[in-house]
């Protein structure tokens, strides 16, 4: 072979194997909108669900728990799998078994079987999510996986605005059925897309060896490291009050204030661009303003949203009131929940980061899952019991960060 020619062959294969990349981030950007599909799609259903299976509100509601502990979950099992089995054939598992509890929720008899599949779609959809960001880590370096990372963000922030919006029209041609129907087809076309598209990125040589004992060990020790969970505390207050509203929303809006389902689609959408758009701000910015000064903003702005919001709830100021509170509360969240999470990630070393994150993913669905239906168990008739739940989970984020304000530990761990 003439140098020609080999020069040649090396640009060939440099251009094939852009390519690859290329095609790898756009199943990896798809991959990880899988949660809030998951999560989101089927808000607008949720009171078609009641009345449909003659079920409480509070009993309905109980199906985003159990989807956000699942997404917990498959997180913490998962990505400690991956370490040691490799990505590829868990992530195979993960997107096939959200595929398949997708379609079984669509023909779910009751409320209690729909909880119980939507544990289990949250399950396998949280692994599919926590591999994603190990592959990131495995082909990337450096400035480049934060760039990697920016972009999935970017995916995961608009997946919100559209699912619900994509859910709203399902339901004006079909029944609350059909949303689960789209998300198996969607789980069938990113199995195929994972079996074509996604190679293994761990080799065997660089697979943990250390067994569960030493994954317990790792977790146990950063959940006695005060400074990591006072951030992700604080992230996961901020998530908590997040996922009341998710969760309450589509009953105070559409049966209290009477929105239809593309009129809250359209509401939701509004409020997760404001939380996107805040986010890539944020973003910008923090090469020049410390993260921990962005946070306190962030947290100031959902303190002053959340008190619009109780103050519009309280004295019937009618929905634009309500819309607006929630408005800026997303708006803060913009700013609160990457920030916290860069806080709790940065002081910890390399080796843990990833076991670090999956913790941190945890807390966040964990604390998201118990504060869902405390909304519906207050009651659905009226916005107060959702504007109270938030308002007390921001007021709780707000004094915990107040609280890590005065440890060093978790400001030098950023700059």
């Amino acid at each position: 072979m003439s140098v020609a020619e080999a020069v040649s062959e090396a640009g060939a294969e440099g251009s094939r194997q852009k390519t690859r990349r290329g095609l790898l981030l756009v199943i990896l950007g798809a991959l990880s909108a899988i949660g809030p599909l998951s999560i989101d799609m089927y808000l607008p259903a949720l009171p078609a669900i009641t009345g449909e299976m003659l079920s409480a509100p509070a009993q309905v509601q109980l199906t985003l728990t159990a989807c956000l502990i699942g997404v917990s979950a498959g997180q913490v099992i998962a990505g400690p799998v991956s370490d040691v089995r490799g990505r590829r054939v868990p992530l195979v598992v993960g997107v096939a078994g959200f595929m398949v509890a997708s379609l079984l929720c669509a023909l779910a008899p009751s409320v209690p079987v729909l909880i119980a599949l939507r544990l289990l779609q949250g399950l396998l959809g949280g692994a599919a999510l926590v591999i994603v960001r190990a592959v990131v880590r495995d082909l990337y370096d450096g400035a480049a996986i934060a760039r990697i990372f920016a972009t999935l963000m970017l995916v995961s922030g608009l997946a919100p605005i559209l699912a619900p919006i994509a859910g709203a029209q399902l339901l004006s041609f079909t029944s609350w059925r059909g949303v689960f129907v789209a998300l198996g087809l969607a789980g069938l076309v990113l199995l195929v897309a994972v079996l074509l598209g996604v190679r293994e990125t761990l080799p065997a040589e660089r697979r943990e060896s250390g067994g569960l004992a030493h994954t317990a060990r790792t977790f146990w020790r950063l959940l006695r490291d005060r400074a990591f969970m006072g951030c992700a505390l604080t992230s996961g207050l901020a998530f908590a009050a997040m996922f009341g509203y998710i969760s309450g929303s589509p009953f105070v809006l559409q049966e209290v204030y009477g929105a239809t389902p593309q009129q809250y689609s359209l509401i939701f959408g509004l409020n997760a661009f404001a939380l996107t758009a805040t986010a890539q701000l944020g973003g910008r910015l923090s090469g020049r303003v410390e993260p921990a000064r962005l946070v306190a903003a962030g947290l100031v702005v959902t303190v002053a949203g959340a008190a619009l919001l109780l103050t519009a709830a309280l004295s019937g100021l009618g929905l634009a009131a309500i819309v607006a509170g929630l408005f800026v509360i997303m708006l803060g969240q913009g700013l609160v929940l990457p920030g916290t999470g860069a806080l709790a990630l940065a002081g910890q070393p390399q080796q843990v980061a990833g076991s670090a994150s999956a913790l941190l993913g945890v807390l966040q669905f964990a604390l998201g899952a118990l504060s869902a239906p405390l909304v519906g168990l207050a009651g659905a008739g009226t916005a107060v019991p959702m504007a109270v739940v938030m308002t007390v989970l921001l007021a709780g984020a707000s004094a915990t960060f107040v609280f890590l304000r005065n440890r060093p530990v978790a400001e030098a761990a950023v700059r």
